[in-house]
């Protein structure tokens, strides 16, 4: 299954991780993306059940390809254009210490943002775009 936009897995219960999608939705008035949680369907076409359990929080594929951590997040900011494209500096760091960062935000993010019980549920301006 390739879907013919970027798509955005992001953890559908996490508070930060619904905030960011929302932060992309807000600034992308074109459509260039569009987000499946990772725990629905789309999610289970598309991703390996290792990558299921390792990277639990946000993941891009585009192109058939899967970006990863730091990586992603970047991808998708500077994707979004504008001052975003400042974000390419970022990449001038080494990949261990961008995902180490990541990693020590990931694994705290439901103490520090909380979780909900449930996905997140698109708005009928958004339902186009996010994949079950």
């Amino acid at each position: 299954m390739q879907p013919p936009k970027p798509l955005i897995f992001f953890d559908g219960l996490c508070h930060l991780c619904n905030g960011f999608v929302n932060r992309v939705i807000a600034r992308d008035p074109e459509g260039i993306f569009q987000w499946a949680p990772l725990q629905g369907d789309t999610a289970k076409k598309i991703l390996t059940p290792e990558e299921a359990r390792t990277f639990t929080s946000l993941i891009l594929y585009e192109n058939r390809r899967k970006f990863y951590r730091s990586e992603a997040v970047l991808r998708i900011l500077i994707r979004l254009g504008g001052a975003y494209k400042l974000f390419l500096i970022a990449f001038l760091i080494p990949r261990f210490f961008r995902d180490a960062l990541y990693e020590a935000v990931a694994k705290r993010r439901y103490g520090w943002f909380g979780q909900s019980a449930t996905c997140r549920r698109p708005t009928p301006e958004d339902q186009d775009r996010l994949l079950p």
